[in-house]
């Protein structure tokens, strides 16, 4: 009888709870549901008195379409910059129409200043400067990651949300189009500010490398030591990837056009968003008509030997691989004096003081390899100098494992290095591959590879690497201005519809 009463008690309960969850799902859909809504017509009748010029007719009396361009770091100057700047010039050139929005975290610099560095360092004149805004935002340490020294994705994703959110309710544009890599700004637009929302994705924020990387316990600098030597940490990390990619792929899944940089970023949207139909590989725009000026036969070459790397001073660029491997390759070279005219110029920008910091540690490591001497930074430099560099160099390094695309790399083979690329990415699937069944580079993973590379390039005699030189050149047109240009916005073309 005892034993009756207890079943009937548990059973007792277990309807109260089931009948409590059932009604507070059954308040709360509605409830939820109608709060949506009221944020909804907040946000869209706040907007119709926001930035009210930019919806001003133009003189022949047609409405303005609003273009908003979500770039928080709009005047670093790196190769998603690049991408930034091409496409408003290309969207200007195609509907005049349109006025474009970007927002940005940039509140150090003005308009002009903006505008001119992108003159400065791509050679981008924009057709009608007056026809883009900048939204200037205030809460871009949200999406850095030195605020999140644990759970870094999750605590850069949320942040972004706070970001987007920041940007939604100091405008609402017609189109939204994110051209960073934040995807979970997409529905926040789409859903609240009733936008057509595109993307260009430069890099998976989290990828199916990474999930393997963790799953079989390798270091890297997104996967630190402690952790990949521990079971239980690993398990841990794998599963919080998991859940965080699911959640990545249903943010990016709301995109109405999905533009990727290359084909390994392609491959890994594909397996994350699962949206064959509405994602596109454009490869980024690469002006090589300058470095195509630059001829070929170096009267100089046999006095030094240059090896220059561009790019952003970010962790994963792996600076330190680059500075490693030249002192191995330094080291390997015979007594005979040769290294006194070996040189290694990084060449790139930084974007805050988590970089900065990030270049004084590289320049304590050359100290310590001892060949500072024989290492140079240079930093944030105009694009005359950087064509400088490149027409010295013999040798174009690249080193960041598993890079998207490599605008760099493009660069530099136009201006005719020897390009050293990262056995990986974007530079093995789509740049440093053979044109007309000829080399147009080399490839290299780790410290001893890239050491026996640069030797091979060293002892290679002018004629052999001019022949190389001759058909990267060659082969690099296929990723020039114009063609990104045409495919961009034949893609994005249903968004202004």
């Amino acid at each position: 009888m005892e034993l009756l009463e207890i079943v009937l008690t548990y059973f007792r309960l277990l309807s109260t709870w089931v009948s409590t969850i059932i009604a507070s799902v059954i308040i709360w859909i509605p409830v939820t549901f109608v709060l949506f809504q009221v944020l909804r017509i907040w946000i869209f009748f706040r907007a119709k008195r926001l930035l009210p010029h930019l919806r001003v007719p133009f003189p022949n009396g047609k409405k303005p379409l609003l273009v908003g361009f979500f770039h928080p770091y709009c005047n670093a100057g790196g190769g998603g910059e690049r991408v930034l700047w091409v496409s408003i010039r290309a969207i200007q050139s195609r509907y005049e129409n349109v006025r474009c929005i970007v927002y940005t975290g940039d509140t150090d610099v003005t308009k002009e200043c903006i505008l001119q560095k992108a003159r400065e360092r791509f050679q981008i004149n924009l057709s009608r400067p007056n026809d883009v805004e900048f939204v200037f935002l205030k809460r871009r340490m949200w999406v850095e990651a030195r605020p999140y020294p644990i759970f870094t994705l999750l605590g850069q994703s949320v942040g972004s949300l706070v970001l987007g959110f920041e940007a939604l309710l100091k405008f609402v544009p017609d189109i939204y189009l994110d051209t960073m890599g934040y995807a979970f700004t997409l529905p926040l637009f789409k859903y609240f500010g009733d936008c057509k929302v595109g993307c260009y994705v430069h890099y998976p924020t989290i990828s199916t490398d990474m999930l393997e990387r963790v799953s079989q316990r390798h270091h890297g600098y997104n996967n630190a030591s402690f952790i990949s030597r521990s079971l239980l940490l690993s398990s841990l990390k794998l599963i919080y990837y998991r859940l965080f990619a699911y959640a990545y792929g249903v943010a990016g899944k709301r995109s109405d056009v999905i533009v990727v940089n290359s084909s390994w970023t392609y491959g890994h949207i594909q397996a994350l968003w699962k949206s064959p139909e509405r994602t596109h590989i454009v490869y980024p725009p690469c002006d090589v008509s300058e470095f195509l000026k630059i001829p070929l036969v170096k009267t100089d070459e046999s006095s030094v030997f240059s090896i220059v790397s561009i790019a952003q001073f970010r962790p994963e660029k792996n600076h330190a691989l680059q500075l490693t491997s030249f002192k191995k390759f330094i080291d390997g070279l015979t007594g005979d004096g040769s290294a006194c005219n070996c040189r290694l110029i990084l060449v790139g920008s930084y974007r805050n003081l988590e970089d900065l910091a990030r270049i004084e540690a590289l320049k304590a490591l050359s100290k310590e390899l001892n060949i500072d001497h024989l290492v140079e930074f240079d930093l944030n430099v105009a694009f005359d100098k950087l064509k400088s560099h490149l027409a010295e160099a013999t040798v174009g390094l690249h080193t960041m494992w598993n890079e998207h695309f490599g605008i760099g790399i493009v660069e530099c083979m136009a201006a005719g290095t020897v390009i050293l690329a990262h056995n990986s990415g974007g530079p093995k699937l789509d740049i440093v591959i053979d044109h007309g069944d000829e080399k147009t580079g080399f490839l290299a993973d780790d410290e001893e590879s890239y050491a026996k590379a640069l030797k091979t390039i060293f002892e290679l005699d002018r004629t052999q690497r001019l022949k190389i030189r001759t058909n990267a050149r060659e082969s690099v047109k296929r990723f020039s201005d114009s063609v990104f240009e045409a495919k961009f916005l034949n893609i994005t073309g249903k968004l202004f519809i």
